[in-house]
C-alpha cells in the first residue's frame, strides 16, 4: 500500500504551537500508512513563543496566515491554535475546498485527551519495564522474523550488551553469535520449534555459550503474543541461567559417585577372596569339561586313522578305498577345526593380556568373517544377505575381540539352520546419531531359542548344543567383549522361525577404560 502524507499548517503561535512543534515537528510522524508533515506557521506576532520556536526548527513562518493557500505549500490540513473566532471564520470563508479545517475548540479537546492517554501508558510502561527488569530471569521479545524488539535488564547482563546494541538485531546474532541462521539454530532452538508448531513450548533445557565465552545451562519456555487479527506478532522467550545449580548438581553427584567408588572397592575385595575361592572349583569343572569335549573328537580321528590305516594293510588302494578315504579325512578335517574352535574359545575367555585399540571398520570387519566362514556357509548353503551402509563411522575398538564376537555369532547362526529348510542369514548395521552408537544385527533362520534359556546364554558352560558340539563358552566371551567395549548385546528368538542377536557398541575413545579394566 502507497504511504499517504499529509501536509499540515499551523495558525497561532501560543503555547500550544510550541507543544505541538515538539511533539510533531522533529521528522514525519506515522500511524499506519499515514503521515503527518509540519510544512509552515502563520502569526502576525514574530516575537511569539510559536514562530520563535519554529524559526530554530527552519519550519517555514508567515505573518498573514492568507499565505498558506499558497500552492507552494501544499497544505492538506490548517490547525487552529489560536482562539480568536474572527480568524477562524475568516479562513472558513477564503479558504480553498481542497484545504481542510481543525477548528481550536477540536484539537484543543483531542490533545487533551492525547496526553491523558499518552500519560497513562507512559505511566504504564514504566511500571511494566520497572518488573519486567526487576525480574531475575532472561526476557526476550522477538518477531516471528526473528527481531529483538523488547529486551530486561537481566537480558543485557546475560549478553553483556546494551539495549541500543541489541533492538532490532536478529535473536541468533546475539545469542549464537552467528551472521545467520544456521543448522545449530534450527536443531536446537525452542524458538524454532515453537514457529513450527505455533504453540508454547514445554519448559526445555539449552546450553549456550555466554559473554565470558564459556558453556551457559538455560532452562525456558517460548510464549506467543497474539494481535486482534488471531496472528502471532511476537513471541516472548523466559530463560532462567541453571548453570550454578547444574554445577552444585555435578559436584554432589560426583561426591556420591566417589562414595560408590570406595563402596564398590570394598565389595570388590571380598569378591576377590570369594572369587579365587571358587577358583579350583571352576577349575575342576573346566578341565573335565574340557578333557571330555576335546577327547570325543581326538578319539573319533584316532579311530578313522586305525581304520585307514587297517584297510591300506588288508588291500590295495582302490578308486572306492581312495574315495572312502577322501571322506574319512573330510571327517577328520571337521573335528580338527572342532578342536581348534574349542581351544580358541578357551584362551580368548582366559585372556589377560592388553591388546591393541584401534578405529576399526566394522563392516570391513564382517566382510573379513564372512570370508573366513565361507566354506562353512557354502557347505550349508547359506544365504547371506547384506545391508552395510557405506557411510558407517569408524568405530574404537580391539579388532581380535571384536572378529571372534562376529565369528561366533556368525558360527552360532549356521549352526542353528543345519536342519532348516529355509537358510538364511541377514547381516545389518545401522549408525545411531542419536545413541552415537553402532547397531549390528544378525537374524537367522534357524530353530529359535527356548525362552526359558534365553537368560542363561551368557552363563559360562552353558549350551543348547548337543553332547560334542561345545562347552558354552562362546556367547559368554561374546557378552565379556561386549561389555569391554562398553556396550550391549540383546537377542529375540521365536522357535522354529527365527533367532536375532542385535550389539550395540558406542563410538568413543575406550582405550582407558579397557586398560584399566585388564590391570
Amino acid at each position: 500500500m502507497k504511504e499517504r502524507i499529509t501536509n499540515i499548517g499551523l495558525v497561532g503561535g501560543g503555547p500550544y504551537c510550541v507543544e505541538y512543534l515538539d511533539k510533531y515537528a522533529l521528522g514525519t510522524s506515522r500511524i499506519g500508512y499515514h503521515s503527518t508533515r509540519i510544512v509552515a506557521v502563520a502569526e502576525k506576532d514574530d516575537q511569539s513563543p510559536g514562530i520563535i520556536h519554529a524559526k530554530s526548527l527552519n519550519i517555514p513562518t508567515v505573518r498573514d496566515y492568507h499565505e498558506l493557500y499558497n500552492p507552494r505549500y501544499k497544505i492538506d490540513l490548517i490547525i487552529m491554535l489560536t482562539r480568536e473566532k474572527s480568524v477562524l471564520e475568516e479562513i472558513s470563508k477564503t479558504h480553498p475546498n481542497d484545504i481542510q479545517i481543525l477548528p481550536f475548540e477540536i484539537f484543543e479537546f483531542l490533545w487533551k485527551n492525547i496526553y491523558v492517554v499518552e500519560k497513562e501508558l507512559d505511566n504504564r510502561t514504566r511500571e511494566m519495564a520497572t518488573v519486567l527488569n526487576n525480574i531475575p530471569d532472561i526476557i526476550v521479545a522477538i518477531t516471528p522474523e526473528l527481531d529483538i524488539v523488547e529486551v530486561n535488564h537481566s537480558f543485557l547482563a546475560y549478553v553483556g550488551r546494551t539495549r541500543d546494541e541489541v533492538i532490532g538485531r536478529k535473536c541468533y546474532e546475539i545469542l549464537e553469535k552467528k551472521s545467520q541462521f544456521c543448522e545449530i539454530c534450527q536443531r536446537t532452538c525452542p524458538s524454532n520449534e515453537f514457529l513450527r508448531k505455533k504453540q508454547s513450548n514445554p519448559r526445555t533445557d539449552r546450553i549456550q555459550i555466554g559473554k565470558d565465552g564459556k558453556r551457559r545451562y538455560l532452562d525456558g519456555i517460548v510464549h506467543p503474543v497474539i494481535d486482534k487479527e488471531g496472528e502471532i506478532s511476537r513471541y516472548i522467550k523466559i530463560s532462567r541461567d541453571v548453570t550454578r545449580l547444574k554445577t552444585e548438581q555435578k559436584k554432589e553427584t560426583l561426591h556420591l559417585e566417589k562414595l560408590v567408588e570406595e563402596r564398590t572397592k570394598e565389595l570388590q575385595d571380598t569378591y576377590t577372596i570369594l572369587l579365587h575361592q571358587d577358583k579350583m572349583s571352576s577349575l575342576g569343572k573346566l578341565s573335565a569339561a574340557v578333557v571330555h569335549e576335546i577327547n570325543n573328537p581326538i578319539a573319533g580321528i584316532l579311530n578313522l586313522i586305525l581304520l585307514m590305516k587297517r584297510i591300506n594293510e588288508e588291500e590295495s588302494p582302490s578308486k572306492s578305498t581312495i574315495e572312502q578315504f577322501n571322506h574319512y579325512l573330510s571327517l577328520m578335517e571337521t573335528e580338527t577345526k572342532r578342536i581348534s574352535r574349542i581351544v580358541s574359545n578357551l584362551l580368548a575367555f582366559s585372556r589377560q593380556s592388553k591388546e591393541e585399540v584401534n578405529h576399526l571398520d566394522f563392516n570391513e570387519l564382517i566382510e573379513k568373517t564372512l570370508i573366513i566362514n565361507s566354506n562353512l556357509i557354502r557347505i550349508n548353503n547359506i544365504e547371506i544377505k547384506k545391508k552395510l551402509p557405506a557411510e558407517l563411522p569408524l568405530l574404537l575398538g580391539t579388532e581380535d575381540q571384536l572378529q571372534q564376537v562376529l565369528f561366533n555369532l556368525m558360527s552360532n547362526a549356521i549352526e542353528s539352520m543345519e536342519s532348516t529348510e529355509q537358510k538364511q542369514l541377514t547381516i545389518e548395521t545401522h549408525y545411531s546419531l542419536s545413541e552415537n552408537q553402532i547397531h549390528v544385527s544378525f537374524t537367522d533362520t534357524g530353530i529359535g531359542i527356548p525362552k526359558k534359556n534365553l537368560l542363561k546364554l551368557y552363563e559360562p558352560f552353558f549350551t543348547t548344543k548337543k553332547k560334542g558340539k561345545g562347552v558354552g563358552l562362546g556367547l559368554s566371551l561374546v557378552y565379556g567383549i561386549i561389555e569391554r567395549h562398553h556396550g550391549q548385546i540383546k537377542v529375540k528368538s521365536k522357535l522354529n522361525k527365527y533367532t536375532t542377536f542385535k550389539i550395540c557398541l558406542p563410538l568413543y575413545d575406550v582405550t582407558n577404560e579397557m586398560q584399566n579394566r585388564e590391570k
